[in-house]
């Protein structure tokens, strides 16, 4: 789902980057405000596997894959602002680093991956949890729901914003359909890999689960937080060397520019030249170690910008009290 630069005109872009700018500082306001202190260790382990995930592109359908977007994910487990911070390091981390998304298209990119996966698989979950009994069991079907449609609610974003400026003339209602489409079944991959981390944290820890606070704890709640953290990021390194096996062919949105016919008017990131572009090490080639390599930079520098922006809500914090 990431947008490259040249799919929607300057004005839309402008508008996407403020918009997002808008998110970002509304999301950081409530996190210094409300954010539990025992998640806050878990929003770099989040931040590093979600960037790992969307490197493993899933097959969906003939010549077309699929990847975690990771929204919906984030917030269940760290709740919607503090998820929306959290993949939002994520997608820019992707652009600035990876080439991956336009550098114009970022705002879109936040906005698409981030924003609206985050505020609409919570509000999907919370509006099912509402009405459900309080057990695991519901809580998974729950995040099931939720996951799987916040993957079409994004792709019905693009398709507004394409209506406002997109470039290349595709009809709006063959893009409606090629994208409700395809991003239904890529909901259906989300919704299985985020049902399995959450069911794997209910079972360690479910008081680190901010959409399952309310089911109480029990003696696996004396587990150590760092444990499970220590254990996440040797899961998220582990997941490299399958990295270089992940789907080749193009994603949704790529898949659907192809069939509609505008994807001639995407434009190369200004940082298409960089060492780690494509998630490949220039100086190794296209290669399985170059693959892993790049991933494991992308944990890094993820982890490195998440440390900051804890500092920065422990900082506030502070200063409040």
């Amino acid at each position: 789902m990431h947008v490259p630069d040249g799919f929607l005109n300057g004005a839309v872009s402008a508008g996407t980057a403020v918009a997002s700018a808008g998110g970002i500082a509304a999301a950081l306001r409530q996190t210094r405000a409300h954010l539990a202190g025992k998640r806050l260790p878990l929003a770099g382990l989040m931040a590093a596997g979600i960037f790992v995930l969307q490197m493993l592109n899933f097959p969906v359908v003939a010549g077309t894959s699929g990847h975690l977007l990771g929204g919906a994910l984030a917030a269940i487990v760290l709740g919607p602002w503090m998820g929306l911070l959290v993949v939002s390091v994520v997608v820019m981390v992707q652009a600035l680093v990876f080439a991956d998304g336009g550098l114009t298209a970022m705002g879109t990119n936040v906005l698409l991956i981030a924003i609206i996966p985050a505020l609409v698989g919570w509000g999907l979950f919370r509006l099912m949890r509402s009405f459900t009994p309080a057990n695991r069991t519901w809580v998974l079907v729950s995040t099931f729901t939720a996951a799987l449609l916040s993957v079409p609610a994004s792709a019905m974003g693009f398709v507004l914003l394409y209506a406002l400026g997109g470039q290349g003339g595709a009809p709006l209602g063959a893009l409606t359909v090629a994208m409700l489409g395809v991003h239904v079944l890529i909901g259906i991959g989300e919704a299985a890999i985020t049902t399995a981390v959450v069911g794997g944290l209910l079972a360690y820890r479910p008081d680190l689960i901010a959409g399952a606070d309310d089911l109480g704890t029990d003696r696996s709640s004396t587990r150590s937080e760092k444990v499970a953290v220590g254990a996440g990021l040797v899961v998220a390194v582990l997941l490299l060397v399958v990295a270089p096996f992940a789907s080749a062919n193009p994603d949704g949105l790529e898949s659907v520019a192809a069939e509609l016919g505008f994807e001639g008017v995407a434009v190369d990131s200004a940082l298409a030249d960089s060492v780690a572009a494509d998630y490949t090490i220039e100086a190794l080639g296209d290669t399985g170690l170059s693959v892993a390599l790049a991933g494991l930079l992308g944990i890094v520098v993820t982890l490195v910008v998440m440390a900051i922006v804890a500092r920065i809500i422990r900082g506030r914090q502070m200063s409040r009290t």
